[in-house]
């Protein structure tokens, strides 16, 4: 599958590497200016947690880096770029720099009981503009894994999706004081996918040698679900109760609080507008498709476009349902752009 993926888009694979590269060197999303064989020494070094989380999605890992024409070390970085920045600021030491860029991401898990007895798992991917070109959704149907649609970029794992079974996963970045050499987020996403429930996924979270810090939501078919803030050294967890579960890019739990990064105060704000705007929205009960979509689409606060100096945009966004088995995309910034009804089955339906 990596192989396939690889060769399948290798040259805008390559183009978006010497970008996101560029983008660690350059020292606004990791801190402060690195040299490139810094940077690659540093990936490479990752390499080993990967393949100890998980030896096929490892060799999967590779399969893209040849398929592609770039090394593994740099198919880490193009893939994970925002757990990696975590581990580079870690090692280059000192204080945490304000000017770090993270601002990634509003999510959210509607209950059964307030969505006629299926619940919905949905969310914008945000990310610096320039990758908005390279989203795009994958069915994967390994030998020994459930098949999946996997909401992805070119050259990374997976970020976020459903399985066959019914289990979500989905993210939001966070930013880590506490980043190390480890495995990266998009390993951790795929390898929960290949659950049975969000219990099982839950658990592949908790035992992740993270690399750095990510929130990860968790749903499933059965209607049990979870949000995990997963930092390298903490992981507080909020099971889905009776209000939905919603988070954005600032840690809610002291644990993980206590590793978090300092954050611009226009950031920190954008973080808490979009939190505060989806609770709100997700109050009611029979919430419908439609309206779960149309929160991932308000243009006060959750769906953003870029602004300078930061430039993070919604590139994307989902709406799944586990219980029916149901899937929505929508590539690029959810108020310009229509959802997609995406089957496992191979069909799409407008």
């Amino acid at each position: 599958m990596g192989l396939a993926h690889g060769r399948a888009f290798a040259d805008e694979i390559r183009f978006y590497t010497k970008e996101r590269v560029g983008l660690v060197c350059g020292g606004a999303w990791s801190g402060g200016p690195i040299d490139r064989a810094d940077v690659l020494e540093l990936a490479a070094a990752c390499l080993p947690a990967h393949e100890s989380h998980s030896p096929d999605l490892y060799a999967e890992l590779l399969g893209i880096a040849e398929g592609a024409g770039i090394t593994p070390a740099e198919a880490v970085i193009v893939g994970g770029f925002t757990d990696f920045v975590d581990a580079v600021r870690a090692a280059n030491g000192g204080a945490h720099p304000p000017s770090v860029i993270e601002d990634d991401c509003t999510a959210m898990i509607v209950p059964d009981h307030r969505a006629d007895g299926a619940g919905f798992y949905a969310q914008t991917w945000d990310m610096h503009d320039t990758a908005t070109d390279h989203v795009l959704l994958l069915r994967i149907q390994p030998d020994d894994a459930p098949a999946a649609l996997v909401f992805t970029t070119t050259g990374c794992l997976g970020q976020l999706g459903m399985n066959e079974l019914g289990t979500c996963v989905g993210i939001n970045n966070l930013t880590a004081t506490d980043g190390k050499v480890g495995v990266t987020w998009p390993s951790v996403v795929r390898d929960a996918l290949t659950q049975e429930n969000s219990a099982g996924a839950l658990a592949s979270v908790q035992r992740a040698d993270l690399a750095g810090g990510h929130n990860f939501l968790l749903f499933d078919a059965n209607g049990d679900g979870a949000n995990i803030e997963a930092m390298p050294t903490a992981r507080p967890v909020d099971h889905l109760a009776d209000a939905a579960l919603v988070h954005t890019n600032h840690t809610l739990h002291a644990a993980s609080s206590a590793v978090q990064g300092s954050r611009d105060p226009a950031l920190t704000n954008s973080s808490r507008r979009r939190l505060e705007t989806a609770r709100e929205l997700l109050k009611g009960t029979n919430i419908t498709a439609k309206q779960v979509m149309e929160v991932t689409q308000e243009p006060g606060a959750i769906c953003q476009v870029p602004v300078a100096p930061f430039r993070v945009e919604s590139s994307g966004a989902a709406v799944m349902r586990p219980k029916t088995r149901e899937f929505w995309a929508c590539w690029g910034q959810p108020t310009h752009n229509q959802y997609t009804a995406i089957s496992f089955s191979g069909a799409s339906v407008s």
